[in-house]
């Protein structure tokens, strides 16, 4: 008996690796539904070749543009409803959540309501309402399946193990575009620098969170909601060549890592497959050929905005809402040329400073304080 799926962001990065999966393995996966934003032609293709009941898009002519372009019987519907209907009104047993930015909590919460399992790489629903998204999961008996390399490799490493015997987990970071850059040489940057991640093939606002390092922070958060540690037993450490995805050290000083090819198929098809293991479309890792892996201590000076993921986490409440909803409007910004690379961490700072923590916020008081942080970031000048 095949699983069934939904993905939301099935036209990004994630979301077309995940597809590349389920073309491999037709006999285990089928798609019960996609959403796809403003993608229309990848998502046609999709729609084609995979045959889901249902497709979402981001706006009504996209979807009316497109519903005579995909099989006979196939839903076309868009918007926030479009993405509720791909989260929890179909068949899916589990939902890939691939969607960029805090847009995925809604569906998210939704498709655990509706009983679905959730495959979790939109790091920023638990960044934004981690207390919320875990307590309904934990209610509905459904899995939270992290996705991320770093997060896969922990679950994988803490098989079998008691997360009670666990004195730290380290999350290994690549360091991203200008981790061979100092401070000084950040200061004119371009965009398409920023753009060309060493080892990762991600979609743009990822790519751009990892030269800052607040993609590293999101993680740091989303570890202590996922695994139930305290932060102050989250480390991170610069790994440049992204072959040790992380590990965790016992109170008997034994530490237990995961390795592997930096390919985010091998955490998807795991997340997919949970608790069973089947041969993937990568390739193996050979450490012979690789010869040397090298280490350095984060450093929280070159990297600010990681401090400060590490101070809202450690504040809780609204902090990491507001830190990820600056830190999303400050990459926009960026990418549309208005501010300058090292700006966006000063856009970050400078809305938190102003921002009036509320600690266990119901779920109103977290989109309020996200559209505050919005407004105060897109306003803010230089």
């Amino acid at each position: 008996m095949t699983k069934r799926l939904a993905i939301l962001g099935s036209t990004g990065s994630i979301g077309t690796q995940t597809l590349d999966i389920v073309a491999h393995a037709p006999e285990i996966f089928t798609v019960e539904a996609i959403s796809g934003g403003y993608n229309s032609s990848l998502l046609i293709e999709q729609a084609n070749r995979f045959r889901p009941k249902l497709v979402s898009v981001a706006e009504k002519h996209i979807a009316d543009e497109i519903r005579s372009q995909v099989p006979t019987g196939t839903k076309v519907l868009y918007g926030d409803e479009g993405l509720h209907e791909v989260a929890a009104s179909t068949d899916a047993e589990l939902l890939v959540t691939a969607l960029v930015g805090s847009q995925g909590l809604k569906p998210t919460l939704a498709a655990i309501e509706a009983g679905k399992h959730i495959g979790l790489a939109n790091k920023e629903t638990l960044v934004s309402a981690g207390h919320i998204v875990t307590e309904a999961a934990k209610r509905k008996g459904v899995s939270l399946l992290p996705i991320d390399s770093e997060h896969s490799a922990i679950f994988q490493c803490l098989n079998g193990e008691s997360v009670k015997e666990v004195s730290k987990i380290t999350l290994t970071a690549s360091g991203g575009s200008f981790r061979d850059k100092s401070r000084a040489e950040l200061a004119g940057v371009t965009v398409e620098q920023a753009l060309q991640h060493p080892n990762w093939s991600m979609g743009s606002k990822i790519t751009i969170d990892s030269a800052t390092m607040v993609n590293k922070g999101l993680e740091v958060i989303e570890a202590h909601w996922l695994f139930g540690l305290d932060y102050t037993q989250i480390d991170v450490l610069v790994h440049p060549e992204s072959v040790i995805h992380s590990y965790l050290e016992f109170v008997d000083n034994s530490v237990i890592a995961q390795l592997g090819n930096p390919d985010m198929r091998v955490p998807i098809q795991y997340a997919l497959t949970y608790p069973n293991r089947y041969a993937t479309p990568t390739k193996r890792l050979d450490l012979a050929a690789i010869g040397k892996l090298h280490f350095r201590e984060m450093d929280f000076e070159r990297y600010p905005c990681l401090r400060m993921a590490y101070e809202s986490g450690k504040q809780g409440g609204t902090a990491t809402t507001v830190f990820n909803a600056a830190n999303e409007v400050a990459v926009a910004r960026f990418l549309r040329g208005e501010i300058t690379f090292l700006q966006i961490e000063q856009v970050i700072e400078e809305t938190l400073a102003q921002h009036d923590n509320t600690q266990n916020p119901q779920l109103e008081v977290i989109y309020e304080q996200d559209a505050w942080a919005r407004k105060i970031a897109a306003a803010m000048q230089f």
